[in-house]
């Protein structure tokens, strides 16, 4: 099972952006590429071969389930497991998800100190066989 070392977060709110790189890089540890729009996404997350996708749902022009299915047309990211993060409640865009490697979603407002530890539980439930 590979190590969860590299995330890729996608967040078009520069405040969530500055926060979150806080939490998962210093708080965390993680090697963290930001990018503020799913395009930009599109175009650097292969390059940079991130273990988790971290996506927020709610974005303009490419929100986050768009973002997902453009990342999983390259064969590099075609595995790669994802997690939104949203204020939005996802009961009725859940089912779109299926087949799409989604391990599960953080809800906004996030705690930034627990944010590190909520992803690794994450995380953990794919390793262990009981999510994804």
């Amino acid at each position: 099972m590979t190590v969860l070392n590299r995330i890729l977060h996608v967040e078009d709110d520069e405040d969530i952006l500055m926060i979150a790189r806080l939490a998962l890089a210093d708080l965390g540890g993680f090697e963290v590429l930001q990018c503020s729009s799913g395009a930009q996404a599109v175009v650097q997350a292969a390059a940079f071969a991130p273990d988790l996708l971290l996506l927020d749902y709610m974005m303009p022009e490419m929100n986050g389930l768009q973002t997902l299915q453009a990342l999983r047309e390259q064969p590099e990211l075609a595995q790669t497991p994802a997690i939104f993060m949203t204020a939005k409640a996802m009961d009725t865009v859940e089912a779109e998800f299926g087949g799409l490697g989604v391990l599960g979603r953080i809800t906004k407002p996030f705690d930034p100190v627990s944010l590190p530890a909520d992803i690794r539980r994450i995380w953990k439930s794919r390793k262990d066989g009981s999510a994804g």
